[in-house]
């Protein structure tokens, strides 16, 4: 029996819990946390990677005991009645265990009958679920074969099978494109609000937190504010500007120019402009907008986002954390107009299914070329045969002056690849990481010692020299994935979906160290379902069902995408309407629910 409205579902009080790895001083990953959900409400967790969102939700969800301190769930003590409470909700973990060689209805089946779901029940709640998750027509396909989105649908589907009172969710859009994201969102938001469910997720996207009924906002195990999403956006009032880069700059540089100012809490590019939130000592000075890097410009007042005070309420307990830039050892030589990457008619097949369909682009030397696309639209597969990792079935592909059809070891020589999946060892440490892949490439002695040393000292890693990979926090698993693809000093380097999961201070320091390679001639292609992200880049490519849909400049792809409702779409609305329209048209629509 779901609680009446408004009622406290979830209470702790000055709940705690540590880790203890080996010799090394406990981890406390919740440190005396204070905090209410209230029932058949949605209410968001949010904080950068280790703040401490998944341990909560591993107690409330009855898998873990807290050290000190109190949870009741559903007026049930955690620590006492764990399965009790394990009876009554379902939880949702970031990695949920689908059977891939299972079918979509085999999938759910199962998880019916370890919950004990009757066939009377079953009757009555799969219709509902088929038809919400829109994953009828898919009953008989194997999990395995789904997109990422249609599979994080699937889980969803697999965690309702028994009605619960309430629904945990960690992350459950994380690594899923913006057309699935919004479907699972109106699926969450369907359960909320016809169906009365109480919901509590984790998000790293902060737009998803904003359109929660209550947010709590946690860094290092601690509550730095939890209520209605307006109460934290309220952090940043009269502090955020729109402004105009100076000529001949353009937004990313300048705005990665503009977080070395004292005064400047946050900049983002947004739409050709940057976003601009200053701290409270700025705010206060005669001309807050006059500085070493802010010049006189033109800046214009804005309503603060909830990222906005999010990123204000970080930076007072997180000031120390702003990432440096990245220097090269040997920054490169570039020549204006110079094609780094060439594609053309690049197909690649498997058996009958054509995964990539006569795709063409360029990307010139020192460029930051973005490829955007669904879940299962061919990003990956165009990456790994850019990089030599699988052959292409046609077309011409020339990487760095190598035709990678003929010479993929030549060309592999010259770049540099970030899988979208975790690509390190995770048992060694990330020395033995630095020094294997070192070593891969062909690195000896004295040189060996030197890029490894250079590593560790440009992406910070010194605090954890001696920590096994697997158990790095988020970002600085990626930031040691960048750091090994460096090592060899590539031209060019590929990043796979590098910020899928990344808490904001993560994606920020991420987008930094990519400016400053690419201001030393680097050429970076990445792809990214942030599509905010894309705002970083001189071009991008939208990509659906193995074709490109668009291409350009990020403005002209938002102009194109204008309509008289939605003058100044932002990308994510662009990249949306761009996808959809094509779909409308068939073109594309055969990859909804294809395998990824």
């Amino acid at each position: 029996m779901n609680a009446p409205a408004g009622e406290p579902i979830l209470l702790t009080h000055e709940l705690c819990r540590q880790f203890v790895r080996g010799d090394e001083p406990p981890v406390k990953a919740l440190d005396g946390i204070s905090i209410q959900v209230r029932s058949r409400a949605l209410t968001a967790l949010v904080g950068p990677d280790g703040a401490g969102k998944t341990t909560l939700l591993r107690i409330a969800a009855g898998l873990l005991l807290p050290d000190s301190g109190q949870m009741h769930v559903l007026g049930l003590d955690a620590a006492k009645e764990p399965q009790r409470i394990q009876d009554r909700i379902s939880y949702m973990p970031q990695r949920f265990g689908l059977y891939e060689d299972l079918t979509v209805s085999e999938n759910v089946d199962l998880y019916a009958d370890l919950h004990g779901v009757t066939p009377a029940q079953r009757a009555q709640r799969y219709p509902r679920l088929m038809e919400m998750t829109a994953l009828e027509p898919f009953r008989d396909r194997l999990a395995g074969r789904l997109s990422g989105g249609m599979k994080q649908k699937l889980g969803l589907a697999c965690t309702l099978v028994r009605s619960p009172e309430l629904l945990l969710l960690d992350e459950p859009t994380v690594g899923v494109d913006p057309l699935s994201r919004k479907e699972l969102w109106a699926i969450v938001r369907t359960l909320v609000d016809e169906q009365g469910l109480t919901v509590l997720l984790s998000t790293s996207y902060l737009d998803e937190a904003e359109h929660c009924g209550q947010v709590i906002v946690l860094h290092h195990g601690r509550v730095l504010a939890q209520g209605e999403p307006a109460g934290i956006s309220a952090a940043a009032a009269d502090r955020v500007y729109l402004a105009s880069p100076p000529t001949n700059r353009s937004a990313r540089a300048w705005q990665a120019q503009l977080l070395d100012e004292p005064g400047v809490v946050d900049a983002v590019p947004d739409g050709g402009r940057v976003r601009i939130v200053l701290s409270e000592k700025a705010e206060l000075a005669h001309d807050p907008l006059q500085g070493p890097a802010l010049g006189s410009v033109s800046a214009t007042p804005a309503a603060p986002r909830f990222e906005d005070g999010f990123m204000v309420l970080l930076r007072r307990q997180a000031e120390h954390e702003r990432a440096a830039k990245i220097a090269l050892q040997h920054p490169l030589e570039t020549h204006a107009g110079e094609t780094a990457v060439h594609v053309r008619d690049l197909v690649r097949r498997f058996g009958a299914f054509t995964a990539v369909n006569h795709v063409n682009f360029e990307v010139k030397r020192g460029g930051l070329f973005g490829l955007l696309g669904p879940n299962g639209a061919g990003k990956t597969t165009t990456f790994r045969m850019l990089c030599g990792l699988l052959p292409a079935s046609g077309g011409e592909l020339r990487v760095a002056g190598a035709d990678v059809r003929q010479s993929r070891a030549e060309a592999r020589a010259r770049l540099g690849y970030v899988a979208q999946k975790f690509s390190l060892y995770g048992p060694l440490s990330v020395v033995e990481n630095l020094e294997f892949f070192a070593s891969a490439y062909g690195l000896r002695g004295a040189q060996k010692r030197e890029r490894v040393q250079w590593a560790m000292s440009q992406f910070e890693l010194e605090a954890h020299a001696r920590e096994p990979s697997i158990q790095l926090p988020g970002g600085y698993k990626q930031r040691l994935a960048m750091a090994a693809a460096l090592l060899h000093e590539p031209e060019i380097l590929f990043l796979d979906e590098p910020t899928s999961g990344a808490d904001p201070l993560a994606r920020r320091a991420f987008w930094r160290r990519i400016t400053a390679l690419a201001e030393q001639g680097v050429t970076v292609i990445v792809t990214t379902h942030f599509m905010q992200e894309a705002e970083y880049c001189d071009r991008i490519a939208i990509m659906d069902a193995g074709q490109i849909l668009a291409q350009g400049a990020p403005g002209d792809i938002r102009r194109a995408a204008a309509t008289t409702d939605q003058p100044e779409p932002t990308m994510e609305d662009a990249f949306i309407r761009v996808v959809e329209q094509a779909r409308a048209r068939g073109t594309g629509a055969q990859q909804a629910g294809a395998a990824a």
